[in-house]
């Protein structure tokens, strides 16, 4: 596999302890996990986007927390309905500026 040139992260809300747990998971953010892995697959972009489920950023009362790197984009309050659009803009070079955590 080849190096990713964006990598989107999403919490998972998984503790050190393993435990999952939290505003992230009960905001369904595994399902946000899913739809951005297939959305990557639909657009024919494996090798260009990765995407991984974290353990919890810290940023709760903004969850579900999505992360594009290497552009150091932090997104909150994230919906199953963002994640075209996010996508769209990764693909655009742009932000989506309603979603960004400053």
């Amino acid at each position: 596999m080849q190096k990713p040139e964006t990598h989107i992260f999403v919490c998972a809300s998984t503790r050190l302890n393993g435990m999952v747990k939290g505003v992230c998971e009960n905001k369904k953010s595994h399902n946000l996990v899913g739809m951005f892995a297939e959305e990557v697959m639909d657009r024919d972009l494996e090798g260009e986007v990765m995407v991984t489920a974290t353990g919890c950023v810290g940023l709760c009362e903004k969850g579900p927390i999505v992360m594009i790197y290497p552009q150091q984009i932090w997104y909150g309050e994230v919906t199953a309905g963002d994640v075209e659009e996010i996508l769209d803009a990764i693909e655009e070079g742009e932000v989506v500026d309603r979603l960004l955590i400053s």
